[in-house]
């Protein structure tokens, strides 16, 4: 079994909300709470929610640790309130009515949204500064904020497969050139690496790519995510290229229990569509694969295909096919 995420951002045209407007509307939350109006509470809690998604909340949240303990005394505040609540609803109806009914359909929404303010909004926000660093720009933070959905995809698909897994990072309209002497030596050694284990980085004329990943037979949830964000944060490279002006970024993770090939770097997907004596090429592709390819051996003896030896996954055949029909002219 395996799993796939695939972000896909653009920039954000919504104005970033300020403080104010976020905690006005939990104090509002609060004083309805107050008068047990659980329905109200619940739409000013699910308002500051809808502000705080996407780029423009992160925004907000950026390095705003004074926003942040403000909305968390707010939430403590109002989870107390919902529990009383749900409390005085549990021992009032001794027999399950229309009205209990209602007020269990309110408390389940009150708890939702105040959940997802504490745990995709503030939790989310601490993941995005620890991977950009503080005083990282909104370009920048828009990158490792899909960086960061990703890593939170795989933390949740592990349980359909976690002894491999990987990140690949696409990087464009960074205006970064390759040949540049200080660039040089950022990429060197990264770009030659022909099993596109972690690590490894090719230069194309339009994007860059980056590649994160881990493998291991034995080990806990959690662990690939972690050691792929630790090579995240530590990517000088990767930073530079997000952090230009006008760079965008598309993110394609995988994480899988290996049903062709051994488990290893090389074999953990994304792979690419690189051959031996044929790395550059026009249709540079990435691609990971649920499922199996029953007939890969049969596909790379049919074409040809010079796949590096340790890399015996069948997905391989995938990017490799695809890049070489683009390579053929049209029929």
């Amino acid at each position: 079994m395996c799993g796939i995420i695939c972000v896909l951002s653009r920039p954000t045209r919504r104005a970033t909300p300020t403080s104010n407007e976020i905690l006005d509307l939990l104090d509002q939350a609060v004083n309805q709470g107050a008068e047990n109006k659980i329905e109200a509470l619940s739409k000013l809690v699910t308002q500051a929610d809808v502000l705080l998604r996407g780029d423009a909340g992160q925004f907000c949240l950026a390095d705003n640790h004074q926003l942040v303990a403000a909305m968390i005394s707010r939430l403590d505040q109002l989870d107390a309130v919902v529990a009383g609540y749900e409390q005085a609803v549990e021992q009032s109806a001794g027999v399950q009515t229309e009205t209990s009914e209602l007020a269990l359909q309110q408390i389940i929404s009150a708890k939702d949204a105040l959940w997802e303010l504490r745990n995709d909004r503030i939790r989310t926000a601490r993941l995005v500064d620890a991977l950009a660093g503080q005083g990282a720009s909104n370009t920048a933070r828009s990158g490792y904020f899909s960086i960061q959905q990703a890593f939170s995809g795989l933390d949740r698909l592990e349980v359909r497969g976690r002894d491999s897994a990987g990140v690949h990072v696409l990087v464009w309209g960074h205006g970064l050139k390759s040949n540049d002497k200080n660039i040089k030596s950022l990429i060197a050694n990264r770009s030659d690496d022909s099993l596109f284990m972690s690590g490894a980085v090719r230069v194309t004329e339009n994007a860059w790519s980056f590649v994160y990943k881990a493998a291991a037979e034995i080990g806990e949830l959690g662990d690939n995510t972690r050691v792929m964000r630790s090579a995240v944060m530590a990517d000088d490279l990767l930073r530079l290229c997000i952090s230009q002006p006008n760079s965008q970024v598309a993110v394609l993770a995988h994480t899988r229990w290996a049903s062709v090939g051994i488990i290893s770097e090389p074999n953990a997907h994304p792979v690419n569509s690189e051959e031996l004596e044929r790395k550059h090429s026009d249709a540079y592709l990435v691609a990971a694969l649920n499922g199996d390819v029953d007939n890969h051996a049969d596909l790379r003896a049919q074409n040809s295909l010079r796949v590096a030896g340790p890399i015996t996954t069948d997905a391989k055949v995938i990017p490799a096919l695809v890049s070489g029909d683009w390579r053929q002219p049209p029929r």
